[in-house]
């Protein structure tokens, strides 16, 4: 790897950088909870849509910086989606080549987005298999498992360096309740949870983190001393983007405060909810945080507390617009929204 290349690929990805502005802090206008205030961390906005553009920016400048990839590399990422059209981005912007292994039943909409940045798309059967395929593959000449489920929790600078933490506290500054009392995320990797996380410790708050795990995820039976980190699940889960079926390394559970089982129809509940009833159409893992911020809600009114919550916006409805947001799909697949969502327009109006 030429030094002049190096040099030219990071100053490329720091002008991405420069070019973007923070993504919005909204906050949510819902009644009955006045002393709870919710907040949505729009994630979506980044420039190819969801969460994982910043971590896809942090695994390049890591990989790039540690000296793995040079102007001949072959990117390969193990991936739900979302990173691979984030990494998919910036293998474009550096002129290399990428290849993107995903399960089979991944979103249309998510491959053809992978293929518009001139990735290619490697898809296996069995969404379990996808690590240990991306391995195999970049075992080639010239290519580099990017692998975000080992490094998403190393990439990322914790200690502020206008990371997702950073960026949430400061934006809350001026808010009722400045210091959040949780903020409510998934795991997919576990880097962001990680980063959140250590930087909350890292600063010194009184603000907890709940991470909410769907169906088919082995995370949270791993939290509560139910499974070890050598379980493997058979099956996936169907909730893009978070849940896995076995124990990534980038999954730090002591860092976390809570864990919440959020069923798959109740995710989705969720997510149809924040599109009809609060008009933001977002991704099915946003409705796993919203429904995660909904029984959080409840025990602190129970308890009478006040404070703030935050949640992440994920990515977009319009990469499940003939999945999740197709009626028809939905029956095939057999998900019942209630009696979840009227709980929610029940508890929320």
């Amino acid at each position: 790897m030429t030094q002049a290349w190096l040099k030219n690929a990071i100053k490329k990805i720091n002008a991405d950088f420069n070019r973007s502005a923070d993504t919005h802090l909204i906050k949510a206008n819902i009644l009955g909870i006045d002393e709870i205030d919710i907040y949505f961390k729009d994630e979506a906005a980044h420039p190819t849509g969801s969460l994982k553009h910043r971590l896809a920016r942090s695994l390049f400048l890591y990989a790039l910086c540690n000296g793995w990839i040079n102007e001949k590399s072959t990117i390969i990422e193990a991936s739900s989606g979302s990173t691979a059209v984030s990494e998919a981005y910036f293998a474009r912007m550096l002129g290399l080549k990428f290849i993107a292994v995903m399960p089979k039943n991944t979103s249309k909409e998510k491959i053809a987005k992978i293929e518009f940045y001139g990735g290619k798309c490697h898809l296996v059967e069995n969404a379990t298999h996808v690590s240990n395929e991306a391995e195999k593959l970049s075992k080639n000449r010239n290519c580099h498992f990017m692998d975000q489920f080992t490094y998403a929790e190393r990439a990322t600078d914790w200690r502020g360096n206008n990371n997702i933490a950073e960026s949430i506290f400061q934006q809350m500054g001026q808010e009722r309740f400045p210091i959040p009392s949780w903020v409510v995320i998934g795991a997919g990797t576990g880097g962001t949870s990680a980063t959140i996380g250590r930087y909350i410790r890292y600063q010194g708050y009184e603000t907890k983190v709940c991470v909410v795990d769907p169906d088919n995820s082995v995370f949270y039976d791993y939290y509560n001393g139910k499974a070890s980190d050598e379980t493997i699940l058979k099956q996936g889960s169907c909730i893009e983007g978070i849940g896995r079926p076995r124990v990534e390394k980038s999954f730090i559970k002591n860092i976390i405060d809570h864990m919440i089982h959020v069923p798959d129809s109740a995710s989705l509940a969720a997510m149809h909810f924040l599109a009809n009833e609060l008009s933001y159409a977002r991704g099915p893992s946003t409705g796993t945080n919203f429904y995660g911020v909904y029984e959080i809600v409840q025990k602190m009114k129970m308890k009478g507390e006040k404070g703030s919550i935050v949640m992440l916006f994920c990515d977009s409805s319009s990469r499940y617009l003939k999945t999740y947001y197709d009626k028809e799909w939905m029956k095939e697949n057999n998900f019942e929204l209630e009696p979840y969502y009227s709980d929610l327009k029940k508890f929320f109006s």
